[in-house]
């Protein structure tokens, strides 16, 4: 019981701390914005902070920064993954600079909607 309320006060931390990249994102999807499509941010789920969730199509976006490169975050990042699809939740994780770019984010947004639907 006490590790799930740490994780619903890290999420509330989380929200309130949004980089740049996970603002302009969430300006995307909030609202339903993209297709009607309702997106949570920073959602806890078990251990988890979900960046954003979609949780009619059981859908996780993950916004990965430059430190998701490092060895050891990218074994974090492998755990965390086979947890969240055993709980049968997809993961789709793009990166933080290719938000920054507008054609690549269109892109992208385009695929999250297609995702979603499935």
């Amino acid at each position: 019981m006490r590790s799930e309320k740490m994780t619903f006060e890290r999420a509330r931390r989380l929200r309130r701390e949004l980089s740049l990249p996970e603002v302009i994102f969430w300006v995307c999807l909030r609202g339903r914005r993209l297709n009607g499509l309702r997106f949570r941010r920073q959602h806890p789920v078990g251990p988890y902070v979900l960046d954003f969730y979609h949780a009619e199509g059981r859908l996780a976006v993950e916004v990965d920064g430059a430190h998701h490169d490092l060895p050891g975050q990218m074994q974090n990042d492998l755990r965390r993954d086979a947890w969240l699809e055993g709980q049968g939740i997809r993961v789709l994780r793009i990166a933080a600079t290719d938000i920054l770019d507008e054609k690549a984010l269109e892109g992208m947004l385009v695929t999250i909607a297609e995702m979603a639907r499935r």
